[in-house]
């Protein structure tokens, strides 16, 4: 799918990879860009349409799919993230919180986009994943199963839209240079530097993106005689 000409409606798109996913696609030319968050007023970016959008919220998602029919690109990108493990006393209400956003959320906005793209003759929706789809770290383990969950839909989503023309993009990485980052000590990637790699392999016709070294070498090592998720 080219960007040029393209309706792109984005989540998340007040900060961080969703900011950069909106300056990137009106750089590359896209008709429309249709920037949601929960607060509105919160995107620094002008050249956008702002929408307020609670992807928790069912509400909110079916009044987004009416106030934009012509979009032709999705990107899932609204995402929580919050440390803690299974054994922690607060892991069942982490859970439902990881998911409600994580999972729950990109499969609201696909239901309701997929017939809105397919009048559009396919379009493509891009779902912002993790590298810990493929493994459990214990200090992200509620995050990381709501991922794995987000991974599934979106293999399940590709095969089903794939008859209505639909490109549907995983999007994996590790540590990326954000606020939601910037209390982990470790090495970090540019968030335009992600979005470059996904918009070209969008433009390629690719389905999967493995941004980053690190997410390379992980999915190189999930074959290996002692997966790497065992350890």
């Amino acid at each position: 799918m080219q960007l040029h000409d393209a309706v792109v409606l984005i989540t998340g798109a007040n900060r961080g990879i969703g900011l950069e996913f909106a300056r990137a696609a009106l750089a590359r030319g896209a008709r429309k860009v249709y920037a949601t968050a929960r607060d509105p007023e919160s995107i620094p970016l002008e050249g956008v349409i702002k929408l307020k959008l609670d992807v928790t919220c069912a509400e909110d998602v079916a009044r987004i799919a009416q106030q934009c029919p012509d979009v032709t690109l999705l990107i899932n990108n609204a995402g929580v993230a919050r440390f803690g493990s299974f054994l922690a006393n607060n892991s069942e209400a982490s859970c439902i919180e990881h998911f409600e956003t994580n999972f729950y959320g990109p499969l609201r906005l696909c239901k309701a986009f997929a017939p809105i793209l397919a009048g559009h003759g396919g379009g493509a929706i891009i779902n912002v994943l993790s590298l810990v789809s493929w493994y459990a770290p214990v200090e992200f383990s509620p995050y990381s199963a709501s991922k794995s969950a987000a991974w599934a839909l979106t293999n399940s989503l590709r095969l089903e839209l794939r008859r209505q023309n639909t490109q549907v993009v995983a999007l994996h990485m590790g540590y990326v240079d954000t606020d939601m980052t910037a209390k982990i000590d470790a090495p970090k990637t540019p968030a335009s530097l992600i979005v470059v790699r996904t918009m070209d392999a969008l433009e390629a016709g690719e389905e999967e993106v493995l941004a980053d070294e690190m997410t390379l070498t992980l999915k190189r090592n999930m074959n290996a005689p002692r997966p790497v998720y065992l350890d």
